[in-house]
């Protein structure tokens, strides 16, 4: 785990095939505003796998754990892609440790029989020594076309939080989140604050799908960002960072945390 900065917690959940490091300009960017915490996911940034099956319950259970640990009652929990998926996992379970959300390029619903099946084929892959032949035809799939013709320093940093992802946990989160439920009823059932974040040139998880997500929570908000993908939070910090901000001034304005 990696925090920076006091007061009112926000947690961010990184994406697949990442690590806590991708949070980097958000824990220097946002500290001054509030504490920062960015967990790794069992099995990536060196946090241990364990022996349970893929489940992205397990993981949101995982972020409770360390709420309590670090005497958090209740946070502000968002997260990127899979990060995304863990924190509606966290709605669904544990609604009470949240004072808002914040869902950035991801998207509610379930996997289709087709998504299933190609998450099935990089678990192999992982597991069988082969993932490092699919960092080429994953990376352009995670950031946007602006950020593959203009940011190079930005696609190498990418690339190398790809290759440095334990093959292990590949396969174990691949898995956990192809069985993830459709998540809208725990959207619609949300008692807080949403905030839903997207790349205008996120392919993976594209407008349509945040626009439903943000329409689904009954206090939900929607911000594009534009010349990103679906790795926004790195592709346009400063972005990303003053949409956080913004929203978790108001939350901590209107609902001190406890812990």
């Amino acid at each position: 785990m990696r925090s920076a900065g006091e007061g009112f917690p926000l947690v961010l959940l990184h994406a697949f095939p990442l690590s806590s490091a991708m949070w980097l300009a958000q824990r220097e960017g946002l500290a001054a505003a509030c504490r920062v915490i960015t967990p790794d996911l069992r099995g990536f940034g060196g946090s241990p796998l364990g022996d349970d099956e893929p489940s992205l319950d397990v993981m949101a259970d995982d972020v409770v754990r360390l709420l309590d640990r670090e005497e958090i009652d209740r946070a502000v929990v968002g997260g990127q892609s899979m990060g995304g998926y863990v924190t509606m996992a966290l709605c669904r379970r544990h609604p009470d440790r949240l004072l808002g959300v914040v869902l950035a390029d991801t998207k509610a619903d379930a996997d289709t029989a087709e998504a299933r099946g190609n998450r099935e084929r990089v678990a192999t892959a992982a597991l069988d020594g082969g993932f490092s032949a699919l960092v080429g035809e994953m990376l352009p799939t995670l950031v946007g076309q602006t950020t593959l013709r203009d940011r190079a320093l930005v696609l190498g940093r990418v690339r190398g939080l790809i290759q440095s992802a334990p093959p292990q946990a590949v396969a174990w989160a691949q898995r956990a989140m192809a069985g993830r439920p459709d998540s809208f009823d725990t959207l619609r059932e949300l008692q807080v604050p949403a905030l839903v974040i997207v790349g205008r040139e996120d392919r993976l998880s594209p407008l349509p799908d945040a626009e439903a997500m943000a329409g689904a929570v009954p206090d939900g908000r929607l911000i594009v960002i534009e010349e990103a993908g679906h790795l926004s939070a790195i592709e346009r910090p400063e972005v990303f960072n003053q949409a956080v901000a913004a929203f978790t001034a108001e939350l901590a304005g209107a609902a001190p945390p406890r812990g």
